[in-house]
């Protein structure tokens, strides 16, 4: 028998949360309200209400999640009917969060085996409660000892939700864990609705994709170990027909972890767009002890009505402000040089030095040496474990070089990667068991290296403990944090038959490594790297502080790799470098003036050869570095404007920043190739004031384009637009637009 359903546990009118807006006149308001005569949970923030209800049979149901509602709009849950024999009414129900019982057909929130052998689970609302600024609210099984906590967040600024899980045991039997979602999504039943998302494979990363949604369940997955270069565990949903890239509705959301995932969505019979995200199910169990909980990830959900550019900006916007380390007073990132490309596993304190006296001739504000400088890494077949400084390359340590390079005013930055080990290590010889491994099975290699299993209490605890020892005994601002191989073989010998808490538990070592060191470390900065973009998502997110997007640094290949890292993630974070040509990833050869304009769009580095650059190459360089200088806030803080998008065959791309005060925009116009005659169509810009007028130069110097005012008002730039007509292949050119009065140095903020 179902229970009578439960009362509410205390009166709640609203919970608010007032915050005054720093880019807008008015105060934005995030608030929860409870209706409990018809109760009804709603939390409204920015332009954005999303409401759950809890119907007459006491099924939590999702009710509205779009543009803001007025106070007191009819928002009511009401019990599903049965369709017909082959859909019965708990199968129609919509869910908030589904138990996999009742005959679901869609992909649940949790699944799981009782201790008899039942699979059968029903989840029912219980209560709620607040904590802080979070609604809780609380469902437990029909029957079973067994509850699950929903965790609801909405912020401010952006209306992006932050959601969670924990399942608890309350019996005394274990229960077995066999699929855990971070949150169901619903939205209503319509014509089509379209699925966008974002894949690639090594050095071709961040390719988008948009596809019908239909009943055919559509799955975004990584079952790496780690993200990975293929999914990313991030979606967004529009209208056909309705959608641009900067008008119609849009709902997105993405994953905080940096794992195996598993994100769903199909459209049901009647319909309706049915979405889960959470943990990988594939080879995943995790046996739940009586009394025992376990936490899901963070799910980002948000929605925007002004496009995919409008959901971008958004999702960039709750990043910067929520996720970063920092958030909106975290540091911009500094023109950074990295020696991998000019010296690979040839690394010596006096090439370093001369490599540094160069970069900082140049403006550089970060010196990174890359791999080769520990143990007896003289390639990549060697030393991968061993984290103590190769004496024969450094005799006196680093010390003398990181003296050097502080003196020549830049912070100092090393390369990691201590996840991995080789066999020919001291640490392999000394702990062959601390690798993922199946006993009596193949140990399979991927650059020539081994996984070490991280979900081990004592392998989290050596590598915590080694890399502390390092920074501590040197000053050290950065750290670029690598990982250069998926998994094969996930064993976990000493678990037992609860081998696979592998999946989970590596990863919560892992971020409690960069938590903890973090925290030892006061200001020491973190790049998440895997090869590029093979473990980037908004769990490593928040404990780093920039990600290399992809090992491919060809600038034009580069710009359809940057468009589609933007429709997830904020340009705050994204790196980007200038390396030699020809370029190892194609073989192109491009000027040095393209190379920079590409990197400028977001946190500019550079990774070549120095040794071999000319006066005039050095000239160039100095001059686009100070440019960039000038531009940084509004291009790693700004609002950015996806103008011209690099789709397939486009030959011109542009994009467009604006600063939070809109005292300022950058635009970046670039040409692949040009035929004769050809010019580009009007190029109107976007997110300016109207009102104000804008003094207009060239980026790095030289005269305006042919036809392009010297000043106007926002409205003329963004109404009448300009005319650039870019002649030749491979050439960019970019544009700073001014608001009087407005004041740009450039500097770092500390």
């Amino acid at each position: 028998m179902t229970p009578a359903l439960p009362s509410f546990r205390r009166r709640l009118s609203v919970v608010a949360l007032a915050i005054a807006s720093t880019t807008a006149p008015q105060t934005l308001l995030a608030k929860v309200t409870v209706d409990e005569a018809n109760k009804v949970f709603r939390l409204d923030g920015a332009d954005v209400t999303y409401a759950i209800g809890v119907d007459e049979k006491g099924y939590l149901q999702p009710l509205y999640w779009g543009s803001s509602l007025g106070k007191g709009e009819p928002l009511l849950a009401r019990a599903s009917k049965e369709l017909s024999g082959f859909d019965p009414a708990g199968m129609q129900t919509a869910q908030e969060f589904a138990g996999q019982g009742e005959g679901l057909v869609t992909d649940p929130g949790l699944k799981v085996t009782f201790s008899d052998g039942s699979r059968d689970l029903v989840l029912k609302y219980r209560s709620y409660r607040m904590d802080g600024q979070s609604l809780v609210v609380e469902l437990a099984d029909i029957e079973r000892p067994l509850t699950v906590n929903l965790r609801y967040a909405i912020d401010e600024q952006t209306g992006v939700i932050t959601r969670s899980a924990t399942v608890t045991n309350r019996g005394r039997a274990p229960i077995k864990i066999e699929s855990f979602a971070a949150a169901n999504l619903t939205l209503p039943g319509a014509t089509t609705y379209q699925l966008h998302f974002l894949s690639g494979r090594h050095a071709a990363e961040w390719s988008p994709h948009a596809v019908v949604l239909s009943p055919a369940l559509t799955v975004l997955e990584s079952r790496r170990g780690s993200v990975g270069h293929g999914n990313q565990p991030w979606l967004a949903i529009s209208r056909p027909g309705q959608t641009t890239e900067e008008s119609g509705p849009v709902w997105f959301g993405a994953l905080a972890w940096s794992g195996s995932f598993r994100l769903s969505a199909q459209t049901d019979n009647i319909g309706r767009v049915r979405i889960a995200g959470g943990y990988n199910s594939h080879d995943f169990a995790w046996t739940l002890r009586p009394g025992e909980s376990l936490d899901s990830p963070r799910f980002y959900a948000g929605y925007s009505s002004s496009g995919l550019g409008g959901a971008s900006r958004a999702f960039h916007r709750f990043q910067m402000d929520q996720v970063i380390p920092g958030g909106r007073q975290a540091k911009l990132r500094p023109v950074l040089y990295n020696s991998w490309e000019a010296t690979a596993f040839d690394v010596t304190a006096e090439g370093q030095m001369k490599l540094a006296e160069r970069a900082a001739k140049l403006g550089v504000e970060r010196f990174v040496v890359d791999d080769g400088w520990f143990g007896q890494r003289n390639d990549d077949k060697a030393g991968l474990g061993d984290w103590t400084v190769n004496p024969a390359k450094f005799p006196q340590g680093l010390k003398p070089l990181i003296d050097r390079v502080h003196a020549l005013g830049m912070s100092f930055g090393l390369w990691f990667e201590p996840e991995m080990v080789n066999r020919d290590s001291a640490l392999y010889r000394a702990h062959p068991d601390w690798v993922l491994n199946f006993p009596g099975r193949p140990r399979t290699e991927g650059r020539n290296q081994l996984v070490l299993n991280l979900a081990r209490t004592d392998v989290r605890d050596h590598l915590l403990s080694v890399l502390d020892k390092l920074l501590r005994e040197n000053d050290i601002q950065f750290i670029k944090w690598d990982y250069n191989r998926n998994w094969t073989e996930p064993g976990w010998p000493e678990a037992g038959p609860d081998q696979q808490r592998v999946y989970v538990d590596y990863i919560s070592n892992l971020y409690h490594i960069l938590a903890e060191l973090r925290k030892r470390h006061p200001g020491l900065e973190i790049e998440t790297c895997s090869g590029g973009g093979g473990r980037i998502d908004t769990g490593i997110m928040g404990l780093t502080d920039q990600a290399w997007t992809s090992d491919n640094t060809d600038p034009y290949d580069r710009l359809a790799i940057q468009d589609g890292f933007t429709m997830a993630y904020a340009p705050a974070v994204m790196m980007a470098w200038v390396t030699d040509v020809p370029n190892w990833a194609n073989g192109r050869t491009t000027s040095l003036d393209f190379r920079f304009l590409s990197a400028m769009q977001g946190g500019l580095g550079i990774g070549a050869d120095l040794n071999k650059w000319t006066s005039a190459d050095d000239e160039t360089a100095r001059n686009w570095i100070e440019a960039y200088k000038g531009i940084r806030e509004t291009v790693q803080r700004g609002q950015l404007y996806r103008l011209v998008r690099p789709t397939d065959g486009a030959s011109q791309t542009a994009t467009f920043y604006v600063s939070p005060d809109r005292s300022q925009g950058v635009l970046f116009a670039m040409q692949r190739s040009s035929e004769w005659r050809d010019q580009w169509e009007a190029t109107k810009l976007a997110g300016l004031d109207p009102a104000r007028r804008y003094r207009a130069r060239r980026l790095g110097g030289g005269q305006l384009p042919d036809g392009v005012p010297s000043a106007a008002s926002g409205a003329y730039w963004m109404s009448h637009g300009v005319t650039l007509r870019l002649r030749g292949d491979y050439v960019g050119l970019g544009m700073v637009l001014e608001a009087a009065g407005a004041d740009q140095s450039g500097n770092l903020r500390h």
